[in-house]
């Protein structure tokens, strides 16, 4: 594997739930998962919670060279052992904390979804109060549709075992069959609950897209373009919504719990907006690089970003490129703090190590990484109507 850099959510303790956020260029392999059919609250938790104990292991070693972790596997391959757990554990011990290993088949996975597919029931889910998990949308099309789930439904159980109590993470992973490397037409049982009834259904998984993109018809001179994750085409989509919208219409470009993806297609959604110029710069091993809009991008439309605690890594490059060059208002609370560039490493058994080589900064010189980004507005009690109203002119934008 020849060396591409990337960006990296923080790795989650379950199999099939990470997303690998991925450079411009011939830098392209990568990775979303799990998290694309989650929920921005689960992303939060868990992405703040493995930062939180990263920030405690940090000091604990020098981040580890490609070489040496590409040895600790081969001497252990040699051995007879795992070089995946040993590749692990030399990560571990560095402290480098967006570090991580994954096996060939979840790398495969990755690149899979990036592509703006994946593999599930088309069902995303969500945790209540009361600890029950539910189901918070259903994609058309796809067998949870099919089969006759709603939004609102209890999710009562995976293959027999109970959902309650569990995170919502490994839940998704389990109907995605991500353990047992599930193919399109494996069966899955899931148990619901519809008031005070209640059922199972065998579902036959299929191949999905993950619609990262999704456009609201303008309403009094505003159209909402939320965008959730950046997989293949999303740069597209957005620009496609741009060029419909009639040519007074403000645009609030929705970027709440996007935890990144594709940065060649960040870059490409900074060009819907900017006409050329800088987006972001970042250094690999000292070498200093720099990412620039292409020509010929929307520059007058009204243009509001949305931003919260689960806007991560090229979605913060792209807000901050949009608030520096003052393109954009940005609303909502700081944003994650994701900033660092990892390089993907091929083990001898297949299996693939991402080391942190560098960090990016915005036009300004801004550095993301443990600072995210703040916003020029706080969202208030509703983020959107406040984007709306300062699109209209309505509010006092101060």
């Amino acid at each position: 594997m020849s060396g591409r850099a990337l960006f990296r959510q923080p790795r989650r303790k379950r199999r099939g739930a990470a997303l690998t956020l991925v450079f411009a260029g011939a830098l392209t392999a990568g990775a979303v998962t799990g998290s694309l059919p989650g929920t921005a609250e689960a992303r939060r938790m868990d992405a703040k919670a493995e930062a939180t104990q990263g920030a405690r292991d940090a000091g604990k070693g020098a981040v580890p060279r490609p070489e040496d972790v590409r040895r600790a596997a081969a001497e252990a391959m040699a051995k007879g052992k795992s070089p995946t757990e040993a590749a692990e554990q030399a990560v571990s011990r560095s402290g480098d904390r967006w570090g991580a290993v994954y096996s060939e088949d979840e790398y495969a996975e990755f690149r899979d979804a990036l592509d703006g597919e994946y593999t599930g029931v088309g069902l995303w889910a969500k945790r209540e109060r009361d600890g029950h998990v539910t189901v918070s949308r259903v994609r058309s099309g796809s067998p949870a549709a099919d089969a006759g789930i709603r939004e609102g439904d209890r999710l009562r159980s995976v293959d027999g075992r109970r959902v309650d109590g569990r995170p919502v993470t490994e839940v998704v992973s389990q109907l995605r069959g991500d353990a047992e490397d599930a193919t399109a037409g494996t069966p899955v049982t899931v148990g619901i609950q519809r008031g005070a009834a209640s059922w199972s259904r065998t579902l036959r998984r299929a191949r999905l897209s993950t619609d990262p993109v999704t456009v609201a018809e303008p309403v009094d001179g505003v159209a909402v373009v939320r965008v959730s994750a950046f997989t293949k085409g999303s740069a597209r989509a957005v620009r496609d919504a741009v060029r419909r919208a009639p040519g007074n219409t403000g645009i609030v470009l929705d970027l709440r719990g996007n935890s990144g993806g594709l940065v060649t297609e960040a870059v490409a959604t900074a060009s819907c907006f900017l006409d050329g110029g800088l987006v972001a710069t970042y250094d690999v091993d000292g070498a200093q690089r720099a990412l620039h809009a292409a020509s010929g991008g929307d520059t007058a439309r009204p243009l509001v970003a949305l931003v919260d605690g689960g806007t991560m890594s090229a979605a913060e490059l792209l807000t901050g490129a949009l608030q520096d060059r003052g393109r954009a208002v940005v609303i909502g609370s700081r944003t994650f703090g994701k900033g660092s560039v990892q390089m993907p490493t091929e083990l001898p058994d297949g299996s693939v190590a991402e080391l942190t080589v560098g960090h990016y900064r915005t036009p300004s010189g801004h550095a993301v990484d443990g600072r995210g980004i703040t916003p020029d507005l706080d969202a208030g009690p509703s983020a959107l109507k406040r984007a709306e109203r300062v699109l209209t002119g309505l509010g006092d934008p101060r």
